[in-house]
């Protein structure tokens, strides 16, 4: 089962988005809200060098955000990613 994590924050239409997404899939996985955390903030922007949320990790490895997992979506490249 692929590890896969969802760096969030709070009012964040798009880290809500990508929850219900991953949520409509069945995929679980784990929300790591940096909201009040900048210690953890910081680390989502080293590991993806991206400053705007969500950041999503598919083992280890970062798609990107909402519109990037959409895309994986309709592509059907998601499944792949998941293995």
């Amino acid at each position: 089962m692929a590890k896969v994590i969802v760096y969030t924050k709070n009012n964040c239409p798009y880290c809500a988005w990508a929850k219900q997404l991953l949520d409509s899939k069945k995929i679980g996985f784990q929300e790591i809200n940096v909201e009040d955390d900048p210690a953890k903030r910081n680390e989502v922007e080293r590991l993806s060098g991206r400053r705007t949320l969500p950041q999503i990790f598919i083992n280890d490895q970062s798609i990107g955000g909402y519109d990037d997992l959409s895309a994986l979506v309709k592509s059907d490249k998601l499944n792949n990613l998941l293995k």
